[in-house]
């Protein structure tokens, strides 16, 4: 069975950063275009990020360009997002999708499977 669990979500300070993992089990990520949504109270969940199979092409949303970094270990069957200089408005519930595509491409960010979040606040 396919299952997605993220971490290393928290409550930091703006411009301090967390990095958020996606562990994915029941099967093999190396076939898998992999991304990052979030979800704000009372907004609707939006791209983040995703990541091509290897790795070959990035996303990033405008809001995250220049701050968030995405990463996948095939090896390792987990997808990684750095998130730097956090502000209060990235304050969401973060969440790691997954697809499975035979052809290489990025965008849209995959959205077949999906983890059950984790919380990230960003406040002083």
């Amino acid at each position: 069975q396919l299952q997605l669990v993220e971490s290393g979500g928290g409550l930091v300070q703006p411009g301090n950063s967390l990095r958020l993992s996606c562990e994915a089990s029941g099967f093999t990520l190396e076939h898998y275009a992999m991304g990052w949504f979030r979800q704000a109270p009372g907004k609707e969940r939006e791209s983040v990020s995703c990541i091509s199979l290897r790795g070959g092409g990035t996303y990033y949303a405008d809001f995250v360009k220049g701050r968030f970094t995405i990463s996948r270990d095939d090896a390792k069957n987990a997808v990684y997002l750095q998130m730097d200089d956090l502000l209060p408005e990235d304050t969401a519930v973060y969440y790691c999708a997954a697809e499975r595509r035979s052809i290489n491409y990025v965008f849209p960010c995959p959205n077949d499977n999906w983890g059950q979040g984790t919380q990230v606040t960003v406040s002083s």
